[in-house]
C-alpha cells in the first residue's frame, strides 16, 4: 500500500475548528470523521468545517506509496531531552500540539511533548478551498514570521482530485478555480522569507489521472510556481518528489520537469518524505538522484520531512501510525549537506493517520511514543 502525504481534513487552517483531544475521554480512539492539521485559531474566520471534508496531514489513499523494504531499526533507548530549536524557522503560535500543552500542564507526558514537539517549528497547512479568505489567512502566518525575522513553512494543498479520491480527497472544484485560489494564496505571501510546499502527492500520485488530466495538472502546477515566486521573490517553492520508497528517480524527475520544477522561474527544487517514515539517509540519496535527473540550474535543492523518520519506515509497509517510530532530525535550514536546503517538520508529530486517533487530530499518547522513542 502506498502512503500519500497524509489525511487531514480539507479545512486546513479554519478558525476554531479543532480542539486538542482529551486522552482521559478516550480521545485516542479512531473515530469516523476526518479532521485537519495545524489549526490557526486566531486567523480570520473561515466557513465552519465539514467533518466529511478531508485535508492534509497523515493518511493514506487506496493507491498509496510502498514503504521501504529495509528492516525496522530497534527502538532507541536514549532518554528524551530538549532538542535545539532553529532560530531561522518560524513556529506559529496556534497548533493542535500547543493547544494540548496549554490545556494539560499536569499530565505526566507534558514535559516531553512540550520540549520535544511543541517547541519545534512546523509547517502550516492550507487544505480547504476557501478563496474568499485565503489571502488573509496566509498573510497572518507570513506576517508573523516576518515580525520575528524567521521563515514560515506553508503548505498549499487544494489541487483538484487530491489524493485520487482517497482518505485526503477534496481540493478545488476545477483547475481554473485552483488557479484563482493560488493567485489569492500568493497575495498573502508578503515580501519576507517563506517556504512553500506545493501540493504534496500532486506529482508522485499522478498515475491515477489520464494522460490529458495529468498534463493539465502539471501545467497548472507550473503556473502556480511562477505566480508564487512572482508575488514574493523571497519565497522558496518546492515541488512534490514523493519519497525514496515510491517511484524511480528518473520517472519522478520526468514528471517534475513537466510540472515546472526544473525552471528557476517557478521552482527552488523538490520536497520528499512528507508524512512518511523513510530515513534521512535514504531521502538524501534519493533527493540527489532526482535532482541530477531533473536538470535545471544548480541552485535547485531539496527539503526533507524528518518529523517521524527517526527509526525509518516499517519493514512490513504499515503506513497508519505504525509502532516503533520516532522523531527525526529537528527542523533546520542548516543541514551541512550539499543541495539539501532544509530538514522540515511538514507533518506535525502526534497528529494521527487514523489508527491511534481520529485522522489528522492530535493524539497525546502517539506524540509521547514518538518523542520518547
Amino acid at each position: 500500500m502506498v502512503v500519500a502525504a497524509s489525511v487531514v481534513v480539507a479545512v486546513g487552517t479554519a478558525a476554531g475548528m479543532i480542539s486538542a483531544l482529551d486522552d482521559e475521554a478516550a480521545s485516542d480512539e479512531a473515530r469516523p470523521e476526518v479532521t485537519y492539521s495545524p489549526r490557526l485559531q486566531d486567523l480570520p474566520v473561515s466557513p465552519p468545517p465539514s467533518s466529511a471534508s478531508p485535508s492534509p496531514s497523515a493518511s493514506p489513499s487506496p493507491t498509496k506509496k510502498k514503504t521501504s523494504p529495509k528492516p525496522t531499526p530497534k527502538k532507541s533507548t536514549r532518554a528524551p531531552s530538549t532538542a535545539a530549536v532553529s532560530t531561522q524557522l518560524y513556529r506559529h503560535p496556534q497548533s493542535q500540539v500547543l493547544d494540548w500543552v496549554r490545556a494539560n500542564a499536569g499530565d505526566s507526558r507534558h514535559g516531553v511533548i512540550q520540549s520535544r514537539i511543541a517547541a519545534q517549528p512546523a509547517a502550516v497547512w492550507f487544505a480547504d478551498f476557501t478563496p474568499d479568505n485565503i489571502t488573509a489567512r496566509v498573510r497572518a502566518v507570513t506576517s508573523g514570521g516576518a515580525a520575528q525575522g524567521r521563515t514560515p513553512v506553508v503548505v498549499a494543498y487544494t489541487i483538484p482530485d487530491r489524493d485520487c479520491g482517497g482518505a485526503s480527497q477534496g481540493g478545488a472544484p476545477s483547475l481554473a478555480a485552483y488557479d484563482d485560489w493560488i493567485d489569492r494564496f500568493a497575495a498573502g505571501l508578503g515580501s519576507g522569507s517563506v517556504i512553500v510546499i506545493l501540493e504534496p502527492d500532486s506529482i508522485a500520485q499522478a498515475e491515477c489521472l489520464s494522460s490529458g488530466e495529468r498534463a493539465a495538472r502539471f501545467a497548472s502546477l507550473a503556473r502556480a510556481g511562477r505566480v508564487l515566486k512572482a508575488a514574493n521573490p523571497n519565497a522558496r517553492v518546492y515541488y512534490d518528489a514523493g519519497h525514496s520508497g515510491w517511484h524511480a528517480p528518473g520517472k519522478q524527475a520526468g514528471w517534475l520537469r513537466q510540472a515546472g520544477a526544473a525552471s528557476a522561474a517557478s521552482s527552488d527544487g523538490i520536497f520528499s518524505n512528507v508524512s512518511n517514515f523513510h530515513t534521512t539517509a535514504a531521502e538524501l540519496a534519493y533527493a540527489r538522484q532526482v535532482l541530477a535527473a531533473l536538470g535545471g540550474p544548480a541552485s535547485l535543492g531539496a527539503v526533507i520531512d524528518t518529523s517521524r523518520n527517526g527509526n525509518g519506515a516499517p519493514a512490513d509497509g504499515e503506513w497508519c501510525d505504525p509502532d516503533g517510530r520516532a522523531l527525526g532530525r529537528t527542523p533546520t535550514l542548516s543541514t551541512g549537506e550539499a543541495r539539501i536546503d532544509g530538514y522540515l517538520w511538514v507533518k506535525l508529530p502526534g497528529e494521527s493517520d487514523g489508527c491511534k486517533g481520529t485522522p489528522g487530530t492530535f493524539s497525546a499518547s502517539y506524540a509521547y511514543e514518538l518523542a520518547s522513542s
